[in-house]
């Protein structure tokens, strides 16, 4: 399965050096300090936000079934050990490729304004001018409207183009042609529901969570295409208008980025923002982790960078407990801002 293939590479990628639920977490894209760091340090970036509607429930079970493959070996405090066999399976290539940290969970954005665009035009194509509409959510329905007056949609050239762009772009990129099928079968039209995530899954003898991954990394690929050569596809960039995200920070890190370059100290920032000092720092380290040109200096200095960088390769571990015990003068803040500037080099 898709979705065990994808744990055992995040879970070998730890190292044993995180617990199970840092998996889960990642999956999920929590926008924790924590989990933002592992992105950097371990390099996960691809598999960041691919299940947000992922259950614990759901992700147990796969763990269990990765337990009973003998995988993996889960300890009581919530770490585990990698088997001989399951770092055997977990080298293999994946067949698909994703880019959960460009657009965490965005695609679905752009695909349900896709969808509307289609529905819309399948009805007025056929003189229906009255229909419920498949997506509710409210900007995507605006998005739509403005897209289709714009284009003047009662015109039919429109539907031509948009599904000619749809025909052009889903050719270019290279993935499996079950994958393009799974994205076309969710588009609805006049009289033509899109199929639900269960029907797929029965209908290609795979589970709900590999459907879903599969479709994530064809939305993925295909965004990229449809962005990368935008003058190709004028109508579906159109739609896919602030769905890729390439500022590499979330939100509130880069309010406090902003308040950091201005001079302020990281005190005066809590203050002014309300925020712990601990939360703070998670957003210095995100910042250290995605700025190649950002100085950690004020806040270590090289000689003890080099320290933490040394201990790490010669311990081969990423473990602040056990970097703090090795050297035990720095913070744990500090740690966490040499071990991402050293990952992001």
């Amino acid at each position: 399965m898709l979705i065990q293939q994808i744990l055992l590479k995040i879970l070998t990628t730890f190292q044993n050096e995180r617990t199970l639920s840092a998996a889960f977490h990642l999956l999920k894209g929590k926008r924790s300090g924590q989990t933002i760091h592992d992105v950097g340090l371990f390099q996960l970036h691809a598999f960041f936000g691919l299940l947000p509607k992922l259950s614990r429930g759901q992700f147990d079970e796969q763990v269990d079934l990765l337990f009973a493959k003998n995988y993996i070996i889960i300890e009581e405090n919530g770490y585990y050990q990698m088997t001989e066999i399951g770092v055997k399976q977990a080298s293999e290539a994946l067949a698909f490729r994703f880019d959960g940290w460009h657009y965490r969970g965005n695609e679905h954005i752009f695909f349900a304004r896709l969808s509307l665009v289609i529905q819309s035009l399948s009805h007025q194509a056929v003189g229906v001018k009255s229909f419920i509409a498949i997506e509710k959510d409210e900007d995507v329905q605006s998005k739509v409207r403005e897209f289709l007056v714009k284009n003047q949609f009662q015109q039919r050239p429109l539907q031509s183009k948009v599904y000619f762009e749809i025909e052009q772009s889903l050719d270019k990129i290279q993935i499996d042609e079950q994958v393009k099928t799974m994205i076309v079968y969710r588009l609805s039209g006049f009289q033509e529901p899109g199929l639900t995530w269960q029907q797929m899954a029965f209908g290609f003898h795979l589970s709900e969570m590999d459907i879903r991954l599969m479709y994530c990394s064809g939305l993925h690929q295909w965004l990229n295409e449809i962005l990368e050569h935008a003058q190709n596809y004028p109508y579906l960039f159109d739609l896919a208008q602030g769905i890729r995200v390439d500022l590499m920070l979330t939100s509130s890190a880069n309010v406090t980025a902003n308040l950091y370059k201005k001079g302020h100290s990281l005190e005066q920032i809590s203050l002014m923002r309300r925020l712990k000092l601990n939360t703070i720092e998670d957003h210095i380290v995100e910042l250290a982790m995605n700025d190649v040109n950002f100085d950690i200096e004020p806040f270590i200095n090289n000689a003890d960078q080099q320290k933490i960088v040394n201990a790490s390769e010669d311990y081969q571990t990423k473990k602040l407990k056990v970097l703090r015990e090795i050297i035990p003068h720095v913070s744990y803040f500090q740690l966490r801002l040499a071990l991402a500037k050293e990952a992001n080099h």
